[in-house]
C-alpha cells in the first residue's frame, strides 16, 4: 500500500485532477468557447483563486504532489505535444514561412531581453514573457519555466500577458483584414497570422474568422513556430549557464571552482523525437488523437498547478513592467512580423 508520504502527494495530484476536470467543464460553456480561452487558461485561473482563498486552508503536505505536477507533469506534456505535428507539414509550407519564422522568434526573444533590461525587470520573468509570445504563448512558457528555473509566480504573470494580448489579437486581425488595413493576399494573410499571433487557439479563433484558406496556411506556419521551441530551449539552457558563471567570476564571496551548470532540457529532445515519430503517421487517427486529449489534459494540470503557486500579492510585486514589456513585444509583432510578410513572402 501507499507510505504516507506518497499519499500527501497522491492528495495533492489529485486534488490538480480535480481543478482540471472543472476547467475541461468551465471551457465548454459557449462564452468561453467565443473568447477562445483553452482549458490550459482556465486551469491556472482556477489554480490562482484556490491559491487566494482555500490554500491556507489544506495541509501543506499536499503541496509536493502540488509540485509534481508543475514539474514532471509538465515535462511529459510538452513531450506529448509532439504528436501535433510532422516534419512533412514544415517542408510543405516553403521556405520562406520557415525563414520568417525563425526571424519572428529570434528578434522577438532578443528584444524581450533588451526591454526588459531598459526596464529593469526581472530577468527570468522578461525571458518567459519574450519567450511566450516569440513561440507559442503559454506552452511555451510551460516549456522555458523548468531550463529558468523561475518561482510559479512569474511565470503565472508571464502566461497572463500572453493571454491578454493573444485575445485582443483575435478580433483586431479578422476586424483589420476585412477592412482592408492589412493589404495582403490569403496566403500572405496565413503566414502573417501564424506567424505572430501568440496561441494555437487564438491562430485557429482568428483563421477560421478570416475563412479557410486563411485558416489552413496559418495554423501550419503557427506550428513551426511550435517546433521551433526545441533548438530554443536548448540555446537558452547554455546562455543561462553562461551567464552563471559570469555572475560567479564576479561575486567575490564565490569560489571559483564554481560553475554554472548547463541544464539540458532532455524533455524538448523527446519533443522532437515524437515528431518526428508522428511523421510516419504509424499511429491511426483516433490514437493520436485520444493522445492530443490527453497531452491537452496533462498541460492543464501543469497550468492549474502553477497557479495553485501563484498568491496575487505576487502579481503586485510585479507590477506593470512585464505587461508594458507585453505590450512592446506586440507592437512587434504587429508591425515588425507584417513588414517581413510584406517583404519576403
Amino acid at each position: 500500500m501507499f507510505s504516507e508520504k506518497q499519499g500527501n502527494v497522491l492528495h495533492g495530484i489529485l486534488l490538480i485532477v480535480l481543478f482540471s476536470f472543472s476547467a475541461f467543464y468551465i471551457a465548454e460553456f459557449q462564452f468561453i468557447k467565443n473568447l477562445s480561452l483553452s482549458p490550459l487558461i482556465v486551469g491556472i485561473i482556477l489554480g490562482m483563486l484556490y491559491a487566494n482563498s482555500l490554500r491556507n486552508r489544506l495541509p501543506e503536505t499536499w503541496v509536493p504532489g502540488i509540485k509534481f505536477c508543475s514539474k514532471q507533469v509538465l515535462r511529459a506534456g510538452i513531450v506529448l505535444y509532439g504528436f501535433r505535428l510532422t516534419f512533412q507539414s514544415v517542408i510543405a509550407i516553403g521556405a520562406s514561412a520557415i525563414l520568417i519564422d525563425v526571424i519572428v522568434v529570434t528578434c522577438t526573444i532578443l528584444l524581450g531581453i533588451l526591454v526588459g533590461k531598459l526596464l529593469k525587470m526581472d530577468n527570468d520573468l522578461a525571458l518567459l514573457t519574450a519567450t511566450g509570445s516569440a513561440i507559442c504563448g503559454a506552452a511555451a512558457v510551460l516549456g522555458a519555466e523548468p531550463v529558468v528555473k523561475s518561482e510559479p509566480h512569474k511565470t503565472a504573470v508571464a502566461v497572463s500577458t500572453v493571454v491578454i494580448f493573444g485575445t485582443l489579437s483575435m478580433f483586431i486581425y479578422p476586424i483589420l483584414y476585412r477592412a482592408g488595413v492589412f493589404d495582403l493576399t490569403p496566403e500572405q494573410m496565413g503566414l502573417y497570422t501564424g506567424s505572430t499571433l501568440h496561441e494555437v487557439a487564438h491562430v485557429v479563433g482568428a483563421g477560421n474568422a478570416m475563412g479557410k484558406e486563411i485558416s489552413d496556411s496559418a495554423i501550419i506556419v503557427k506550428m513551426i513556430r511550435v517546433m521551433l521551441l526545441a533548438p530554443v530551449l536548448l540555446i537558452m539552457s547554455f546562455a543561462l549557464a553562461r551567464r552563471a558563471v559570469k555572475a560567479i567570476k564576479g561575486d567575490k564571496n564565490t569560489t571559483a571552482t564554481q560553475r554554472g551548470k548547463i541544464t539540458i532540457p532532455w524533455f524538448a529532445f523527446g519533443f522532437l523525437a515524437i515528431i518526428g515519430f508522428n511523421s510516419f503517421d504509424w499511429l491511426p487517427v483516433p490514437v493520436v488523437d485520444g493522445i492530443n486529449s490527453l497531452d491537452t489534459f496533462m498541460l492543464t494540470m501543469a497550468m492549474t498547478a502553477l497557479g495553485a503557486e501563484t498568491n496575487f500579492e505576487k502579481f503586485k510585486q510585479a507590477g506593470a513592467k512585464p505587461f508594458l514589456l507585453a505590450a512592446i513585444l506586440y507592437i512587434w509583432l504587429l508591425g515588425g512580423g507584417y513588414l517581413l510578410v510584406k517583404w519576403l513572402a
